[in-house]
């Protein structure tokens, strides 16, 4: 059993189907991916759209993928072509891009909101304050569909300095499921990255996002 294997096994273990695991695999190499998959990992996110495509383009959607980049309006065609779920949706006007551009290619497009948990102003995502107002207008569409929230929380060194963060996002998360503003049985919490997956965990998390735990450090881009 490879590196790769070993790491996706015992994250797997360590999440027991508590939460889902979503492997980053920005800068990663088709091959990469591959054994990933050959490991049992199902979900995959991507940063970058011309990366993406040529990825997903080899290995089709046997399993799922994720969007998990800053979006650009004028990529939305293709991120609604291209992609499972959009995880980075944060203002309104792009929630009404993806749907017009869902409904040319018929496909009710899953989508989640970016909450700017740290409120901070060279990040996306939409201020906590606003992310329910927001969910609220989402539903009237027809082509897409909320299903959760995502955060990334301040750059900090110390995972534990993130907790305050994911609690707020889990906190407004807990009121869009009661207002029923999410699309599925099943909402999406996605917080926690490699270095802050398991604080995430405890705070409510249910898809994490793990690159380097699992790949090892990046070697350059593809």
């Amino acid at each position: 059993m490879g590196k790769i294997c070993e790491n996706i096994e015992k994250l797997l273990q360590e999440l027991n189907g508590k939460a889902k695991l979503l492997l980053a695999t920005k800068e990663r190499s088709i091959e990469e991916i591959q054994e990933a998959i050959k490991c049992g990992a199902r979900v995959f996110g991507e940063n970058y759209l011309q990366e993406a495509e040529v990825k997903i383009s080899t290995i089709g959607h046997i399993v799922e993928w994720h969007y998990i980049g800053s979006i650009q309006k004028r990529k939305i065609k293709k991120l609604v072509k291209t992609f499972d779920v959009i995880e980075t949706v944060d203002s309104l006007e792009t929630a009404f891009i993806i749907d017009k551009e869902s409904e040319k290619f018929g496909k009710i497009t899953s989508v989640l909101i970016e909450i700017n948990s740290g409120r901070e102003p060279q990040k996306s995502g939409v201020m906590p304050e606003d992310a329910l107002k927001l969910s609220f207008e989402i539903t009237k569409f027809n082509w897409i569909r909320l299903t959760g929230f995502m955060t990334m929380g301040p750059n900090y060194s110390n995972p534990e300095d993130l907790r305050p963060y994911f609690r707020l996002t889990k906190q407004i998360f807990d009121t869009a499921i009661a207002k029923r503003f999410f699309r599925t049985d099943s909402p999406i919490l996605s917080m926690g990255m490699s270095n802050s997956y398991k604080i995430a965990l405890e705070e409510g998390a249910n898809l994490v996002r793990i690159g380097t735990l699992v790949f090892g450090e990046r070697k350059g881009k593809v």
